[in-house]
């Protein structure tokens, strides 16, 4: 029995004495990667000090492309747990952005600033067995309290809008403002072009039919049928608010909303014109749209004009005035009761780190199983995402998070438009997003929620016709 108990004495002292020793030099590795770091700054002072937590709690380890990692790191069984982390912290969260925005003076983007407050309010980064060797890395109350006050500062100073409630200013989500700065020249020519199928090579097909005004701004279909009956690969996404992404189409391969409208007229399978050429022809026979499209545009009909006046119509394609927008102002009584549990849900299960700023989504391009593989069955082209634009390994499965806004209205949903109904779209996103199920009741209060954020369309008034 003595021996026994000698053994397992020494047997733990062995640990110990193992532990304590690996977890020194990690702390000096830290401490000496920390020094040796040429640490990029900033012009402000309080973005210095958040960059310099970020180096402080190691967050580049997991969470940019490369970093030096301590030697144990080629050990096996942390190999592969390293392995693990960083693949899956890399591809949740890449640091890149927000430390090249705080460096640069800029607004550090929203998704990023959701996320991180995300995981300061519940306490899961770092994740504790990193703590459990990286001891530098804990973060302490004081220090999460003054990260998460820098948030509510870099909202309220970037992406508050005047008109919302003191109270909730703090949200991650802002409503659509009631109306943007436009040409209403351009809006009036970009209206008649939007409607137009003299766009398309047969002259069936305007833009309308695949985004129309009255259907929620998309054309109820899995994937859209284009000129002679071709068949799209993707879902037509909603036209309403897209002012507002950071870029447009699933995969971000238009900058902006004129680059955006000039993909489909050309595209074989959606308009099927042969050139711009082709769709000016049609388009000089009609005296009238060229007498008034030549007193905006002196360089008359050409692809850069044509796209610039859809895009600037497109601009006043917003949905401001729903109910969830109304209680954000300030309108306590503009939500029910199950409403906004289903926002709190929502919030809780970290559907807002993505679907987050003023459409809730369109910000940033996030992996479709990030919890769990999703079932695509056959991987297609369009399934491969933002990779097909960057080549980057990273971008592969990723699409740009689609916009919640009246998104009662556009389905079928995803970028398969696979997904019928509300209620499966939302357990489909707790399954292979967020890794976990909920009771029906509390998924019926989220889709009462997103119910609420379909607003109203006005068509544009110019200022002319408003007096």
């Amino acid at each position: 029995m003595k021996k026994f108990t000698r053994i397992t004495v020494a047997t733990i002292f062995l640990l110990l004495l193992g532990y304590f020793g690996l977890s020194g030099y990690v702390w000096y590795h830290d401490n000496q990667r920390r020094q040796n770091s040429d640490i990029q700054t900033s012009r402000i002072a309080e973005n210095n000090q958040v960059l310099q937590f970020f180096a402080e709690k190691g967050c580049d380890y997991c969470h940019t492309p490369s970093t030096d990692l301590p030697a144990y790191a080629s050990f096996p069984i942390a190999k592969q747990l390293m392995e693990y982390d960083i693949q899956l912290g890399y591809k949740s969260f890449n640091l890149e952005a927000a430390r090249a925005a705080l460096i640069a003076g800029e607004p550090v983007p929203q998704s990023e600033l959701n996320k991180i407050e995300w995981v300061m309010q519940n306490h899961t980064m770092p994740p504790t067995r990193y703590v459990a060797l990286h001891w530098a890395s804990s973060v302490s109350d004081e220090e999460r309290d003054k990260l998460l006050g820098w948030i509510a500062k870099q909202r309220a100073e970037h992406y508050a809008t005047e008109d919302t409630a003191v109270e909730h200013r703090n949200e991650p989500i802002q409503p659509i403002p009631k109306s943007l700065e436009v040409d209403d020249k351009k809006v009036a020519l970009g209206f008649r072009l939007y409607h137009d199928a003299r766009l398309s090579g047969d002259s069936t097909i305007s833009c309308a039919h695949c985004h129309a005004l009255n259907a929620g701004g998309v054309d109820g279909r899995k994937t859209s049928i284009g000129v002679g009956g071709a068949v799209g690969p993707i879902n037509a996404p909603t036209v309403f608010n897209s002012v507002f992404n950071v870029e447009q189409f699933w995969d971000g391969r238009a900058p902006d909303l004129q680059a955006q409208a000039g993909g489909p007229p050309l595209n074989p399978i959606e308009m099927a014109s042969k050139s711009w050429d082709e769709i000016i022809v049609k388009l000089d026979k009609d005296p009238v749209l060229k007498q008034d499209f030549n007193a905006v545009y002196p360089e008359g009909f050409t692809g850069d004009s044509i796209t610039d006046a859809i895009a600037e119509f497109e601009k006043t394609l917003i949905t401001p005035d729903s109910p969830f927008d109304n209680w954000l102002r300030g309108d306590s009584a503009a939500l029910t009761a199950q409403q906004q549990h289903g926002y709190q849900l929502f919030k809780e299960n970290k559907c807002a780190t993505c679907h987050g700023g003023v459409i809730l989504g369109g910000r940033s391009f996030e992996p479709l199983g990030l919890k769990k593989d999703y079932e695509f069955g056959e991987v297609t082209a369009q399934d491969i995402g933002r990779m097909n634009v960057t080549s980057e390994e990273r971008d592969k499965l990723r699409q740009k998070v689609p916009t919640l806004r009246n998104v009662e209205l556009t389905a079928p949903y995803f970028h398969r438009g696979d997904v019928a109904t509300l209620d499966e779209a939302v357990k489909q996103m707790l399954r292979y997003q967020v890794g976990k199920e909920l009771p029906q009741k509390d998924v019926d209060d989220i889709v009462a929620f997103l119910k609420s954020l379909t607003g109203v369309y006005t068509p544009y008034v110019s200022q002319n016709e408003a007096q």
